[in-house]
């Protein structure tokens, strides 16, 4: 006998199960920015600091993040842009693909996100020139 379709498993679950895996991921998120919001991370000692900026001095992606999502969560969302644009995109790009997920499985559709590796490369690719002008002399304002 050949298994369901993948449609007719998710629709035939009740929604709260089917909402429980992005209600908990949402939950998860929710914590960590609201942790970030109270434990200011412009204070010394609050977070370790950047290992690659530990050990080189130089910028990562990521460096500024904490940063950025504490100045977000308080509404100050130029301060969140120039501690980390890239960190304020993935906010924006998480919360239209979370409600995307969480429309889709309450209509009992499934969600399939097909990343080729063309979309794979421009997003590594942004991120790679982000990090190198961030960290060359004429890419000051891009610090955190």
């Amino acid at each position: 006998m050949a298994p369901a379709p993948v449609a007719q498993i998710v629709s035939s679950a009740p929604v709260w199960r089917r909402l429980a895996v992005p209600v908990g991921l949402f939950a998860v998120v929710a914590g960590a920015f609201a942790w970030v919001g109270t434990v200011d991370p412009g204070e010394p000692g609050h977070y370790p600091v950047c290992p690659l900026y530990q050990l080189t001095g130089l910028y990562c992606p990521g460096c500024g993040g904490l940063r950025s999502a504490h100045a977000f969560i308080h509404g100050d969302f130029l301060a969140a842009l120039r501690d980390n644009a890239p960190g304020v995109a993935g906010y924006l790009v998480f919360a239209v693909l979370w409600t995307v997920w969480v429309v889709r499985t309450v209509r009992g559709r499934p969600v399939r996100l097909d990343l080729g590796p063309a979309q794979l490369w421009v997003v590594s690719t942004l991120l790679l020139v982000f990090t190198v002008v961030r960290n060359l002399p004429f890419g000051g304002w891009l610090r955190p």
